[in-house]
């Protein structure tokens, strides 16, 4: 099916500093699997190529109040690894959008973030919703993490979902690319960013 700018949304998630950038409190654990895809890379071009063909851009970053008492006061799993990181705190450079993703007129930035999945916190369902929007792409962090948990509830709702093979990441190779065989083909189209550029207009 041809992608319709007028109907579809590139949700970006996460892309912050502490993914993003050097110092960044995961960068490291990331980096691998960022430079094996050139994630960033294709990212900046693809938003750039989308932009202009009218395709809706759609910032979801994460973030949490200092002392993070929008979670539970014993957090277990990767949101433990961001409260002992300190990780995505409100205001500081950490949490904001990185300079190369850095939001555009036009675009829209999601509110609300702190969990995993984009929609469970966030106005994303009703954004989308309000401007017509059927199709979504998702690229952002991690592979198997925050972008299948959107991906999973974007199916749910009934949207058509795209996931961008190379324009997302996660902590190993191993993850990012079982993630893409196994769980990308069950709620999603996956595509490289190449593949879905050549769709738009």
């Amino acid at each position: 099916m041809p992608i319709d700018p007028a109907t579809t949304a590139l949700v970006l998630i996460e892309f912050q500093n502490e993914f993003t950038s050097e110092g960044g409190v995961l960068h490291n654990a990331v980096r691998p699997v960022m430079e094996a895809t050139g994630m960033l890379d294709n990212a900046r071009r693809l938003v750039a190529e989308a932009r202009a063909a009218g395709v809706s851009i759609v910032h979801a970053p994460i973030s949490f109040a200092p002392g993070y008492h929008e979670i539970t006061r014993h957090p277990y799993g990767i949101l433990k690894g961001v409260v002992d990181g300190n990780a995505f705190v409100k205001g500081s450079w950490g949490a904001d959008i990185s300079d190369a993703m850095a939001p555009q007129e036009g675009d829209i930035v999601v509110e609300g973030k702190r969990g995993l999945d984009t929609f469970a916190s966030t106005n994303l369902d009703f954004i989308l919703r309000s401007k017509g929007i059927t199709t979504i792409v998702l690229a952002g962090f991690l592979t198997n993490c925050c972008v299948e948990s959107t991906m999973r509830t974007g199916y749910e709702h009934g949207y058509r979902v795209i996931t961008l093979t190379d324009c997302t990441a996660a902590v190993s190779k191993e993850q990012h690319e079982n993630a893409i065989a196994y769980d990308f083909p069950m709620f999603s189209t996956p595509m490289t960013s190449n593949e879905l550029a050549e769709q738009l207009p």
